[in-house]
């Protein structure tokens, strides 16, 4: 199938358009403020926060809570609160201030009539600078995974946003950094999956072997998405 063929192209978000890291969003880190390990906060983002990315949780105070007491319950309550808006202005910052090649891409998409879909594994404080966001004109369909319940690689969220498009999975290709075993889920469900190293090279090299098992592509940068034989 030749890339003209393709009606859609749906991407993930963060570390992929865009991310804390890749943009050095201000302030401290969450794990900074709150005194504990990075590993430790990672890995209970990880495997124990299904009810923040459902939207099950919707109090920015609470998720930090829930998160940060189960790894010292002697955390004070002024730190998670200042750790809860840090959060919320750091992901804010990393949504309104996106790198002029990621906005080439999605114009260049745009120009070429392309159907353009976003789906994302969020909680409502990371996306709460999502309306400001210079991201938020070049997409059709927009599937927050706290917005509709479900989470990457649930065939249903990638559903949602295929029908949003009125596109078959065949018809999209989904574009993402792999994480969540999104493109697992992708693939799964028929679509073309391209992985895109582009921020997770810096931060997680060690992850890529393991994402490229469910890659039909793979890029190290998004401008090399129009270079390849689709």
């Amino acid at each position: 199938m030749q890339q003209k063929d393709f009606k859609a192209i749906i991407f993930d978000l963060f570390h992929t358009l865009t991310s804390l890291e890749s943009v050095k969003a201000p302030g401290r880190s969450t794990t900074d403020i709150l005194g504990i390990s990075r590993k430790d906060w990672n890995n209970q983002l990880l495997f124990y926060s299904d009810d923040r990315l459902r939207g099950k949780i919707k109090d920015p105070f609470e998720i930090i809570a829930i998160n940060a007491y189960a790894i010292n319950p002697n955390i004070s309550e002024e730190t998670i609160r200042e750790a809860a808006n840090n959060r919320i202005n750091r992901f804010k910052f990393s949504l309104e201030h996106i790198e002029p090649t990621t906005i080439d891409v999605l114009e260049r998409l745009r120009t070429s009539e392309k159907l353009l879909g976003l789906i994302t594994n969020a909680d409502v404080s990371e996306i709460a600078g999502w309306n400001n966001s210079p991201l938020k004109k070049y997409f059709n369909s927009v599937v927050f995974s706290c917005a509709v319940g479900y989470i990457k690689p649930e065939k249903e969220i990638y559903e949602i946003c295929l029908s949003e498009l009125g596109v078959l999975p065949r018809e999209a290709i989904f574009v993402g950094d792999g994480g969540s075993t999104e493109l697992r889920g992708a693939k799964e469900l028929g679509m073309t999956t391209v992985l895109t190293t582009q921020v997770i090279k810096n931060i997680w090299p060690e992850k890529i072997d393991e994402r490229r098992k469910y890659a039909d592509y793979e890029i190290d940068e998004l401008k090399w998405f129009f270079e390849l034989k689709l």
